[in-house]
């Protein structure tokens, strides 16, 4: 057994930057046509496309927090690869504030995008994927979800919530050897982490016992193994990518 997906369809969703894209990149590599997934930038999500190894990847534009368009999405690329073997729920945004100054439409925000996005799309994809009797869901939590963190309630609550959401649809789906797990990054080097302060960077690198933090690769390599069959005998789990910051 290997981490070999050729002709294997994949959905990555928030896939134009960061951890998204290496998700994105990887399972390229290793074989498989993906479906990436994006929000905005047009331009962004081309440059990501053109880095792909391979053939027969696709671009989807369409707001995973909005019902209607996550529908769309689906449709559209169940039609262009005719199934889809792994899925990738990633997309995520922050609004960071702390509670007494954080706006209605924070929270909101946060909690469709982050949250209902997985309930949206993992709902298609199981569907999809009970007639086939095979599949695996990846959804990113984020260790805030298991730790918590001053400013970013919204986003802890959200995170944790993937976490119960998780283990709640393996439950349904395990009789149908469909396969959901989580992957939960710690601090990985990526646009939001870069625009840190020196002391709040070297705050950080002096709780994580591996003394640096992680790459989108090493996220990239955990969804992959959660979606091999490696991992065949794994469903409801969290994967803590972390540098040993939090063990459970």
């Amino acid at each position: 057994m290997n981490l070999d997906f050729k002709n294997k369809n994949v959905l990555v969703t928030g896939a134009s930057r960061g951890i998204g894209s290496s998700i994105a990149f990887a399972f390229a590599q290793a074989g498989a046509r993906i479906a990436l997934n994006y929000a905005s930038s047009d331009e962004r999500a081309q440059e990501v496309l053109k880095t792909l190894p391979g053939s027969g990847h696709g671009l989807y534009k369409f707001d995973v927090a909005q019902a209607d368009q996550v529908e769309g999405g689906i449709e559209k690329i169940l039609k262009d690869f005719g199934s889809l073997q792994v899925v990738v729920n990633n997309a995520g945004i922050t609004r960071d504030q702390i509670l007494l100054r954080m706006k209605e439409d924070d929270w909101d925000q946060v909690m469709q995008t982050n949250l209902k996005s997985v309930f949206l799309v993992t709902r298609l994809a199981v569907k999809s994927m009970l007639k086939a009797r095979h599949g695996s869901i990846i959804n990113v939590s984020s260790i805030i979800g298991q730790t918590g963190q001053a400013g970013q309630s919204n986003y802890a609550a959200a995170k944790a919530g993937i976490i119960a959401f998780t283990k709640s649809i393996a439950l349904e789906v395990a009789s149908r050897s469909i396969r959901i797990n989580c992957i939960a990054p710690g601090f990985i080097e990526t646009d939001m982490t870069k625009s840190l302060s020196e002391d709040v960077r070297k705050g950080i690198l002096d709780r994580v016992p591996m003394g640096s933090m992680g790459k989108p690769e090493d996220i990239a390599g955990g969804c992959l193994f959660l979606a091999s069959p490696l991992a065949s005998y794994i469903t409801g789990h969290t994967l803590d990518v972390n540098g040993g910051l939090l063990m459970n």
